[in-house]
């Protein structure tokens, strides 16, 4: 009877065993996976932060042309009179403009 639960007790320790190597195969599996996974997000981020960086650089080079286009018609409005005259005419050439694209943009649209 000894020799019975001793087979026994063996087959279970064996059945045991291939359950725990299979479950550790899922496990390892499923590890590389997250790695793997992990891995893409690092290189994700990393290109993100990249473009975001040319981004900044170009809003800065933006920034500095507008900062610079203010200076010069402020410069322009508090000279002369005939400078006011050409604001005027500048101003009301740019509305013009304006209204032309949006008129061709939105006949484009459809």
């Amino acid at each position: 009877m000894v020799e019975v639960f001793g087979q026994n007790g063996s087959g279970v320790e064996d059945m045991l065993d291939v359950e725990n190597k299979r479950m550790a195969d899922s496990l390892a599996s499923k590890v590389t996976r997250l790695k793997s996974l992990a891995l893409d997000i690092d290189k994700d981020a990393e290109e993100q932060n990249r473009y975001l960086d040319g981004m900044d650089s170009d809003f800065m080079s933006v920034t500095g042309l507008l900062t610079g286009s203010v200076k010069r018609f402020s410069t322009m409005t508090r000279s002369g009179r005939d400078n006011r005259k050409l604001l005027c005419s500048v101003s009301a050439g740019l509305i013009v403009v304006f209204f032309i694209l949006y008129y061709l943009v939105s006949r484009a649209g459809t």
